[in-house]
């Protein structure tokens, strides 16, 4: 495997080998090396962060299955991010991927002055059919967050959670809602409480409002952020993950976890731009259950110990949710504290 992980101030001399290419429609370029395309991912937070890790691990995927070429920058800066993207797309690279949710407006102006590059940006806006070579997605998860929280409906014995966030962006809020809703079915007078940290990755500060929490009742946590769990595994509580399956790491603490599956987003993507066929369009839907890109994890170490009626209800939603019989609600309001 050849993937190269480059700092994000060691791209300005690839542009130099890309003018003869530059001008060549989306697509095209992938005859000139090989029939595979460059794809270059542009991450600000380290690619062991819960849902960076799931495009890594997609493009990592691609790579394997010999269908790109991946290299990419992690740890980049909102004010960095726009002078990456130039420099990826000045090196020749078919396919950029990121997350532009930080530096929404800098970065769509940098996108039309590459109009032979194609961008997959996680963003909490829409395409703009003004941007052609843009297309936009974010995890819609919800599916598998629903599923989730009946777990944990069946799992508290206080019937109160605590929730810790992120930010209160619609990528998060939406998760949050979809959970609450599925711990409610389980039972009704369920109480949360939802904090936000403010940074996408500070483990310590979101384990210290965990604590909080489990002080002022709470017997199960979900873990949208990296450090919640291990409160819960010091206090002996449980937890439930978030776009990754944590479990190994904590065998008597995550019961269940809603897992995003990036793979059908990127091999669309890459599908496209390979046809000549990438447009400004939404790929959020690529995250739903009925497509592939989420699912609830195995219960693991849980086996037989969660309820046989969250089980089975688990089952019941799982079989309407990919039959499209069942809808689970999106809602993108900030959660709010019971």
């Amino acid at each position: 495997m050849s993937t190269s992980k480059i700092s994000r101030r060691g791209l300005l001399g690839a542009g130099l080998a890309a003018g003869a290419v530059a001008t060549l429609p989306l697509g095209a370029r992938a005859a000139s090396h090989g029939g595979k395309l460059k794809v270059a991912g542009i991450y600000t937070v380290p690619v062991e962060q819960q849902w960076v890790s799931r495009i890594h691990i997609a493009a990592l995927a691609a790579q394997e299955r010999g269908e790109i070429e991946y290299t990419f920058s992690e740890n980049t800066a909102n004010t960095d991010y726009p002078r990456v993207m130039r420099e990826y797309a000045e090196g020749g690279n078919d396919l950029i991927i990121g997350e532009i949710f930080g530096v929404e407006a800098e970065a769509r102006e940098v996108i039309p002055d590459y109009p032979d590059t194609a961008f997959l940006m996680g963003s909490s806006f829409k395409s703009d059919p003004a941007l052609p070579n843009l297309a936009t997605f974010d995890n819609y998860i919800q599916d598998a967050a629903y599923l989730s929280g009946i777990i944990a409906g069946a799992m508290t014995e206080t019937g109160n959670i605590g929730m810790v966030g992120g930010f209160p962006i619609p990528e998060v809020n939406r998760l949050m809602h979809a959970f609450m809703a599925g711990a409610k079915e389980m039972n009704p007078d369920i109480k949360f409480q939802v904090s936000f940290i403010g940074s996408w990755f500070d483990p310590p500060k979101a384990k210290e409002t965990a604590f909080a929490m489990i002080e002022n009742g709470a017997d199960l946590l979900y873990a949208e952020r990296f450090g919640v769990s291990d409160a819960a595994k010091e206090k002996g509580i449980l937890a439930i993950g978030n776009v990754i399956d944590t479990q190994p790491d904590y065998p008597d603490t995550v019961v269940a976890s809603a897992i995003w599956h990036f793979e059908p987003t990127l091999d669309t993507a890459i599908a496209k731009v390979k046809a000549g066929e990438f447009a400004a369009e939404d790929y959020g839907i690529y995250s739903f259950m009925k497509e592939g890109g989420c699912s609830l994890a195995p219960y693991g170490t849980f086996e037989g110990k969660i309820p046989a009626a969250a089980v089975e209800m688990v089952d019941a939603k799982t079989a309407a949710i990919k039959s499209g019989d069942y809808m689970v609600e999106i809602n993108d309001a900030e959660p709010k504290s019971s």
